[in-house]
């Protein structure tokens, strides 16, 4: 199984950058479509936290409060992805973003990163003032 992450780069603050994570190889026995996906995220010296995540049963969204209104979470089944669309970007932002694919489909689940199961490379934003 294999989560390749793409689309980070070096923007200004207030431009929007799309991540893309494509899985390859059967998570869980089951399809993608099967697969709860989320977003994580680390800046330097910090831990690893919750960005987004959309849930395999319901394709219910959860975002941390300070990405929502600003961040979309999608899925497109067909081609094994899921994005995150990042709007109005601000330097907080700044960090390595991780993909990640969970068998769960809950809150309290999709926000913890002991949950998932499958971890992309990263790719990195970088947002400057």
């Amino acid at each position: 199984v294999q989560l390749q992450a793409s689309g980070g780069g070096l923007v200004q603050a207030g431009d929007s950058l799309r991540l893309s994570c494509t899985t390859s190889g059967q998570m869980f026995g089951q399809t993608f479509a099967l697969s709860s996906m989320g977003w994580f995220r680390q800046a330097p010296g910090k831990e690893r936290e919750f960005v987004a995540t959309v849930s395999y049963r319901s394709r219910t969204t959860w975002y941390a409060d300070s990405v929502k209104g600003r961040f979309t979470i999608s899925r497109d089944n067909a081609r094994n992805t899921v994005y995150l669309q990042m709007t109005s970007l601000k330097p907080e932002d700044t960090a390595l973003y991780y993909c990640a694919a969970s068998p769960y489909y809950t809150y309290s689940d999709l926000t913890s990163t002991g949950k998932y199961e499958y971890w992309g490379q990263g790719t990195q934003v970088t947002v400057s003032s």
